[in-house]
């Protein structure tokens, strides 16, 4: 008996193969009942087109895939790369090591589809290659994270490679000018007012990153993911896709880069294409933003403006950037950015493009006096330190991700806080005022400032982040 035989075995009629023995009726057990034509979305789409393209991204984010969509990665690990397990997994589910939900709103739902998790629909985050099958929640075996919102991701990775964009234009100056004079050559890297350190040209094109900050040595920012690993929403989505629903899409998982129509043995090939992923990313990149609430109370009013004056007094601002400026609401699919493993830009045959403009909560957004949209976001986009010696309670995971120190987070974006408790990494602290005084190392200042303010002054502080929330 193959492989795939073992993990299909069904009931009630249904075959290995993943169709009705009694043909598709209306009440087939699969979730998916067609997949997105990629070739009937491309170029730049107009406001019908994307509708239609959201509403099966939306569709494809509630599903509860099942068996007959190829729910299950049997020889399979949750890796990024493809990675074939050393044996047959003896069970579909597992909390630890995947697969942990039946659809993506399983995890991102509160207060509303796309939102963030409770601490019950944590995950843990493993590279996957060894240790692939784990039954502990030991930290020594994977970083286990509470699930972030995707509201204005959109907006989010917009931003992402405007900033990216800006930093590689100082690194191809860099370099020109030190060619150009036989000397070598220092460039603050600066973008958005976010400053990520310096770089050095020497004439002869070495490029010294020893005084780079916050960032990765490409100088690619990654905006998604706690510790800010995940360059864009298609990257992500593939890689979740097949942690934890073992749905693997074709660009990754199929036979240009495995060899094979089924990698993961389990009996469905052709799981998601991609124009599925291109769906899922047109719905998340065009949820709405998080807003800030005007309070009806008149005493909290009163709080949360004395509390947005503390946030900037006691020097939250510093990485909590309120709002970085944003060029453009055109977002394009697939990015400038996407590696091999997603479908890229010179293999689309038309990549496409849409207009965020177009929605009408973008028009909500505020514009500068340089006529840039604002992005209220409360993030700098970049990687800090977040413990030290007497302040360690964030510096909970054992293992490195993508080579980023175990106690390096990015700042985590503040836009929706109110909505989304718990807090922390892990999803362990329940209050605001104890995700404040967790900050240690980078953020140790501001942690120490807020705890000697008076109790008046903390609760105005807390009333104010309570203020930016969800709307649901």
């Amino acid at each position: 008996m193959t492989k795939a035989w073992l993990c299909r075995i069904f009931t009630l009629g249904l075959t290995v193969a993943g169709t009705a023995a009694w043909g598709e009726e209306l009440w087939e057990e699969r979730a998916l009942k067609s997949h997105v034509d990629q070739t009937l979305y491309s170029g730049k789409l107009d406001t019908q087109t994307l509708e239609e393209l959201i509403g099966r991204g939306e569709t494809l984010f509630k599903a509860k895939f099942t068996a007959l969509d190829g729910v299950g990665r049997p020889m399979a690990t949750q890796a990024i790369i493809p990675t074939k397990r050393k044996r047959l997994q003896e069970k579909q589910f597992h909390r630890t090591a995947g697969l942990d939900a039946n659809s993506c709103a399983s995890c991102h739902n509160d207060p509303i589809v796309g939102g963030a998790g409770d601490f019950s629909v944590n995950v843990f985050v493993s590279e996957g290659f060894d240790n692939a099958d784990f039954d502990t929640t030991d930290p020594q075996f994977s970083n286990e994270r509470n699930t972030n919102h995707l509201m204005g991701a959109g907006l989010v990775e917009l931003l992402a490679r405007e900033m990216t964009a800006d930093l590689h234009a100082i690194r191809r100056d860099t370099l020109r000018d030190a060619r150009r004079s036989a000397e070598p050559q220092t460039r603050e890297l600066v973008t958005k007012g976010v400053d990520f350190g310096k770089i050095t040209a020497s004439p002869d094109g070495i490029l010294d990153l020893r005084e780079t900050e916050g960032i990765d040595d490409d100088l690619v920012i990654r905006p998604f993911g706690q510790k800010g690993v995940m360059t864009s929403l298609r990257q992500f989505t593939i890689n979740a896709l097949n942690h934890h629903h073992g749905m693997q899409a074709e660009e990754r998982f199929g036979a240009r880069w495995t060899g094979e129509n089924d990698f993961d043995e389990d009996g469905v090939s052709g799981e998601i294409t991609a124009g599925d992923i291109s769906a899922l990313v047109a719905w998340q990149a065009t949820r709405p933003p998080p807003a800030q609430n005007n309070p009806d109370n008149p005493e909290w009013r009163e709080a949360a403006a004395q509390g947005n004056e503390l946030f900037e007094a006691i020097g939250c601002s510093g990485c909590h950037i309120k709002a970085l400026p944003l060029e453009t609401l055109l977002f394009q699919d697939p990015g400038p950015l996407d590696a091999a493993g997603t479908l890229r830009q010179g293999e689309a045959q038309s990549p496409l493009t849409y207009d965020l403009a177009l929605l009408a909560w973008a028009r909500t957004l505020p514009r500068n006096a340089q006529k840039q949209i604002m992005v209220p976001l409360f993030s700098d986009l970049k990687r800090h330190s977040m413990t030290d010696r007497q302040v360690a309670t964030l510096g909970n995971e054992l293992l490195s991700q993508r080579f980023v120190e175990r106690n390096v987070f990015q700042t985590s974006e503040l836009w929706g806080i109110g909505s989304t408790a718990p807090y922390g990494h892990r999803g362990d602290l329940s209050t605001l005022d104890e995700v404040i005084r967790a900050h240690g190392g980078e953020g140790r200042e501001s942690r120490d400032t807020y705890i000697a303010l008076s109790g008046n002054e903390k609760s105005a502080l807390i009333a104010f982040l309570k203020t930016l929330v969800i709307p649901e």
